[in-house]
């Protein structure tokens, strides 16, 4: 199946959830997120704010600032697709990108290869931990830096998603990015990604 027939079809199935199916996933996500200390060995983590009925991690973005971990979101680039990180907290000044979507006011912000933790928004991800995203490439190209090299540890890439985005396998492209892991409502998918640093970057 085409990259368009699936989006469509993990969008609409994700879309079909109850609010309250929303925020018990968000509860579960973040007591699983607990138990495996997803938060624990990082301290600069970045996240995402949820839109289009992406899964919520704002309880997760709570938790991260309760431990007095250092929190970012993603800042689009003037040209070109390769993001930066601002720091996001309880009180940082937020001003809407181009897609309407709020920014940290940072002068300072981060590449990500300075985050030891980046919690990825996705469409729908596989048995062997690719990701299918909205199509805009900025993740593709934010990390392509990990493409050149087999022994990067960070940051350590996780995709977050409720279980019905789960397919067997996806369609893939050379320069597409495997997830060490996806935390979903049931559990957290670990993969294995030996092979990363094996493909080619993005043209």
């Amino acid at each position: 199946m085409d990259k368009y027939t699936l989006r469509r079809q993990l969008k609409a199935a994700r879309k079909a959830m109850r609010p309250a199916e929303r925020r018990h996933a968000a509860r579960v996500a973040l007591r699983l997120a607990l138990r495996h200390g997803l938060l624990l060995r990082a301290r600069r983590i970045g996240f995402y704010l949820p839109q289009g009925g992406e899964f919520d991690v704002h309880p997760l973005l709570n938790q991260a600032l309760c431990m007095q971990r250092e929190c970012y979101l993603p800042i689009l680039p003037r040209r070109g697709r390769v993001m930066r990180f601002g720091r996001a907290g309880r009180h940082t000044r937020m001003a809407p990108n181009r897609y309407g979507i709020p920014e940290p006011r940072d002068a300072k912000p981060l590449r990500a290869r300075q985050l030891d933790l980046l919690l990825m928004p996705l469409v729908g991800f596989d048995r062997a931990g690719y990701r299918l995203g909205m199509g805009g490439g900025y993740y593709d190209a934010t990390l392509a830096f990990m493409q050149h090299r087999r022994l990067w540890r960070k940051p350590r890439l996780v995709g977050i998603a409720y279980e019905c985005q789960r397919v067997d396998a996806l369609p893939r492209e050379p320069w597409d990015m495997p997830l060490d892991a996806v935390l979903t409502e049931r559990r957290l998918h670990r993969f294995d990604n030996s092979h990363r640093g094996k493909a080619h970057s993005p043209r």
